[in-house]
């Protein structure tokens, strides 16, 4: 039986995503697709971005929570989920993790965490396809993870 989540690609989703990386987010509205780079932090079979609650990829993700993802030799599916306001009480955990993955510009003045509005995108990923030295990983990030 094929497993649908090996340990060696547990390792490399973290090795290579588990701190502040580039990440393409493509999103739907109606029948247009968009697409940006954002800074994103990898945990547990999912992406977590810190963004703007009134920008247009949240609108879409409102509409619409499906979401493709693409960053170095790693495609993906996923629901987008905003979780909140940054500095809510629930976000704690994650917001500290985020602080420190994006440590180097965080406090450059682009984010204002007084502002409600900036909040924490989690992208739960269903399944996804990673290569690494001339191996592929199908993975089911749903099984795996409950999602």
């Amino acid at each position: 039986m094929k497993e649908n989540f090996p340990q060696e690609a547990k390792e490399i989703m973290q090795e290579r995503f588990g701190h502040d990386t580039l990440l393409s987010v493509a999103t739907v509205d109606g029948e247009m697709p968009y697409v940006r780079t954002v800074n994103a932090y990898y945990e547990n079979g999912a992406f977590y971005v810190i963004t703007y609650g009134l920008s247009n990829k949240m609108k879409h993700i409102r509409k619409n929570p499906n979401i493709a993802i693409s960053g170095d030799w790693f495609t993906a599916h996923g629901k987008g989920v905003d979780l909140g306001w940054f500095c809510k009480e629930e976000n704690r955990e994650i917001a500290e993790k985020l602080q420190s993955a994006f440590a180097s510009w965080i406090g450059n003045g682009h984010n204002n965490f007084d502002d409600e509005n900036t909040c924490i995108l989690c992208i739960r990923l269903t399944q996804g396809v990673l290569f690494s030295h001339g191996t592929r990983y199908d993975l089911d990030f749903a099984a795996e993870y409950g999602i």
